[in-house]
C-alpha cells in the first residue's frame, strides 16, 4: 500500500454540508439545520488508504459522498485530479464517475435483490457501454468474479444464495468493473463478522495493489483502520481534529479527542484492560446548534477559556495536522 506522497487525487476545498430539518413551523430563512461537515479541506494522495474516523454522527459518510458528487455542497468544492467536479456539467461528471466507485456498508441492502450476481457486476458496463457484445461483458464479470473469490459457476446465482461476505465480494467486483483510480469504503467491513472482516481486508490489500487503487476508508473500528490505512483523519461532529501518519498518529496522538478515541478500543490483554482509562464524560453536542469555539470544548477536560470562544484553525506541524489551541509546534 505505498503511496506517491507528491500526487494529490482528489481534495476538498472549504467543504461545508448542511441538511434543512423538514417539518415544523418554522418561518423566514432561520430553518435549523444540521452541520454535517463544517469548512473540511482534506486530501487524498494517489495510491495510498486514507480514513476517515470518528464516532457515529461526525460527518464521515456524508464527507464522502460529498468526494463522489453524491450529493451537493452548501459551499465550497471538490477536486479531482485537480478539475472541481462540482462545476462539471452532466456528461462531463459521467465520464468522472467511471474513475470514482463506492463499496457501500451493508451487502444486504447494497445489492439487487431481484439481479443475479451477472446483472449486478455487468450494469456499470452496460451504462458506460464499455464492450459491444454480450460475451466479452460477461467474460469481463467472470474475471472480476474471480478477482474476489466468487468461483465463475455462480453468475446467474441470486444475492439471498450468498451469504454477508460473499455479496461484499460481489460489491466490490461491481465496483472494479470500471478500473476505477478511487474507491470509497464507506464502513465495507462493519457489518461482517470478524473472521470474515479479515478476508475482506486482505481481499482489497491485495486489488489495491493489483490495480493501483486509492481508497477513502470510512470506519469507526480503529483497529481495523490502524490495519489497512497509511493516513488518518480524525474528525468530530463535522471538523476535522487531527490528520497524520497511521503509525505516529496511534503512537503519538496530539488533539485529546483523538487520545480519548485510541484509549477507547478495548484491549484484548485482560491485564491490561485494568489500567485506569479516562473516559469522555458528556454527551455529544447537537450538529443543529453546535458550540461556540472549539466543538469539542464541551467533553474536553484540558479546555480553556480561549476554547470556548475562538474556533482554532487546522495546524500544520511537523508531519501533523492538528486543530487545538493546547497543542504547540512540535
Amino acid at each position: 500500500m505505498m503511496s506517491n506522497q507528491n500526487n494529490t487525487l482528489i481534495k476538498t476545498v472549504n467543504l461545508v454540508k448542511e441538511f434543512e430539518i423538514p417539518g415544523g413551523n418554522f418561518f423566514g430563512k432561520n430553518k435549523p439545520r444540521v452541520h454535517a461537515t463544517s469548512n473540511v479541506n482534506i486530501s487524498v494522495m494517489d495510491g495510498e488508504t486514507f480514513a476517515l474516523v470518528g464516532e457515529s454522527g461526525c460527518g464521515k459518510s456524508t464527507l464522502g459522498r460529498l468526494m463522489l458528487r453524491l450529493i451537493e455542497p452548501t459551499s465550497g468544492h471538490v477536486e479531482f485530479e485537480g478539475v472541481n467536479i462540482n462545476e462539471l456539467k452532466d456528461e462531463e461528471m459521467r465520464e468522472i464517475r467511471k474513475k470514482m466507485q463506492i463499496i457501500f456498508q451493508d451487502p444486504y441492502a447494497s445489492i439487487n435483490p431481484r439481479m443475479d450476481v451477472y446483472n449486478i457486476i455487468a450494469e456499470p458496463l452496460v451504462t458506460h457501454k464499455i464492450y459491444e457484445s454480450k460475451e466479452q461483458t460477461k467474460e469481463k464479470v467472470k474475471e472480476l468474479m474471480a478477482k474476489v473469490g466468487i468461483r465463475p459457476e455462480f453468475i446467474n446465482r441470486y444475492p439471498h444464495q450468498f451469504s454477508g461476505g460473499q455479496r461484499q465480494r460481489i460489491g466490490i467486483a461491481r465496483a472494479l468493473a470500471l478500473q476505477p483510480k478511487l474507491i470509497i469504503c464507506d464502513e465495507p467491513v462493519s457489518a461482517l463478522d470478524v473472521s470474515i472482516q479479515s478476508q475482506i481486508l486482505n481481499l482489497l490489500h491485495d486489488l489495491q495493489d493489483e490495480f493501483k487503487l486509492t481508497y477513502l476508508f470510512i470506519s469507526h473500528d480503529l483497529s481495523v483502520v490502524r490495519y489497512i490505512s497509511n493516513r488518518v483523519c480524525v474528525m468530530f461532529l463535522g471538523k476535522v481534529c487531527e490528520i497524520g501518519d497511521t503509525e505516529e498518529l496511534f503512537g503519538n496522538p496530539l488533539h485529546p479527542y483523538t487520545k480519548f478515541l485510541i484509549d477507547a478500543v478495548p484491549k484484548p490483554d485482560p491485564f491490561l484492560r485494568k489500567e485506569n482509562k479516562q473516559l469522555l464524560q458528556g454527551e455529544i453536542p447537537s450538529p443543529v446548534n453546535p458550540p461556540k469555539g472549539c466543538r469539542f470544548h464541551t467533553r474536553c477536560p484540558y479546555a480553556e477559556s480561549i476554547c470556548k470562544e475562538l474556533e482554532p484553525e487546522l495546524k500544520n506541524l511537523k508531519n501533523r495536522q492538528v486543530a487545538c489551541h493546547l497543542v504547540k509546534n512540535v
